[in-house]
C-alpha cells in the first residue's frame, strides 16, 4: 500500500469535501507533503531516536548514528555497537537498551516484519508495541509512514491535539483519544491526510507567531499600549498635587485672620 503524494492530494481532496474547515484552510497553508518511510528495520530504529526529541535534535543523532552502522543497518552491527558505542553517537542510556533490544529480536527471528503488511492495523499496533520502547504513537506512526495506511489517528501527538483545538476554535485541547477522536470521526477513510494537514496547519500557525493561541485563559485582559496608559496614569499624577496645596493655603489663610480679630471684653 503507497501513501505518496498522489495519494495524499487525493485523499486530501477527499477530506475538503467533507469538512468546510479543512477546505477553508487547507488553500492558506498549502498541500503537505507525504513522508513516506522504507518498511525496514531503520524506520523503527528512527523512531526510537526521534522520541521526545526536536526534528533537529533527532536529525543530528540519526546523523551520526547512519554515518557509524549504515542508513539500513545489520543488526548484528547494532548489537556488536553495544550500549556504550550508542551512546557515544548520542542515544541516552533508555534508548540505547531500547536499540539494542530491537537489533536482538531482529536477529532472533522475533521481528518478522514481512508479515506486518498483511496485518489489519490493529493487530500490526499490538505487534510493534510488544517491543521494549515502543507505545502506541510510535506504532501508529510507523503505520503511516511505512506501511502507508491511509486511515491513523495519532492522537498522542501534541500537534495534533493542539491542531483541533486551534481549527474548531475549542476551549481545551483534547488531550486524550476519548476526547480528540469523536471530533474527527468524519474525516474517516482520510485521517491520516488530516493528520497530515494538521501537522502542517500546526506549523503554519507557530511560524506565524500565533503561540499564543495555546489554550488562552478565557479572563486574560487584553494587553495595554503605551499609547492608551501613559495618559491615563499621568492624568490623576498631576491633578492630585494641585488640589492639597490649594487646600492647604485656605486653611491656613483662615487661621491667620482669626488669629488677627481683636477680642472681645
Amino acid at each position: 500500500m503507497s501513501f505518496d503524494q498522489t495519494a495524499v492530494e487525493r485523499d486530501l481532496q477527499g477530506l475538503a469535501e467533507c469538512c468546510p474547515l479543512v477546505a477553508r484552510h487547507l488553500p492558506e497553508i498549502g498541500l503537505p507533503e507525504a513522508r513516506q518511510r522504507p518498511h525496514t528495520l531503520s524506520t523503527l530504529l528512527r523512531i526510537i531516536v526521534a522520541q521526545q526529541l526536536s526534528t533537529k535534535a533527532a536529525a543530528t543523532i540519526w546523523g551520526r548514528l547512519a554515518a557509524a552502522v549504515g542508513e539500513e543497518p545489520d543488526p548484528q552491527i547494532l548489537l556488536e555497537t553495544g550500549e556504550d558505542g550508542l551512546r557515544a553517537l548520542g542515544l541516552s542510556r533508555q534508548k540505547a537498551t531500547y536499540t539494542l533490544g530491537l537489533a536482538q529480536a531482529a536477529c532472533d527471528g522475533g521481528l518478522d516484519m514481512a508479515a506486518w503488511s498483511q496485518l489489519d492495523d490493529e493487530e500490526v499496533i499490538e505487534r510493534i508495541t510488544a517491543l521494549k520502547g515502543f507505545g502506541r504513537w510510535s506504532a501508529e506512526i510507523y503505520l503511516m509512514f511505512a506501511l502507508g495506511r491511509r486511515d491513523i489517528w495519532p492522537a498522542d501527538d501534541l500537534a495534533l491535539q493542539i491542531g483541533p483545538q486551534r481549527l474548531m476554535a475549542l476551549d481545551e485541547r483534547p488531550k486524550t483519544r476519548k476526547l480528540s477522536a469523536p471530533l474527527i470521526e468524519h474525516w474517516r477513510p482520510y485521517r491520516s491526510a488530516g493528520s497530515l494537514f494538521l501537522w502542517r496547519f500546526y506549523g503554519a500557525a507557530t511560524l506565524s507567531g500565533q503561540d499564543d493561541e495555546v489554550a488562552p485563559a478565557k479572563d486574560e485582559p487584553a494587553k495595554a499600549t503605551p499609547a492608551n496608559t501613559k495618559p491615563a496614569s499621568a492624568k490623576p499624577a498631576s491633578a492630585k498635587p494641585n488640589k492639597k496645596p490649594a487646600a492647604k493655603s485656605k486653611s491656613q489663610a483662615r487661621a491667620k485672620a482669626k488669629a488677627g480679630r481683636p477680642t472681645k471684653a
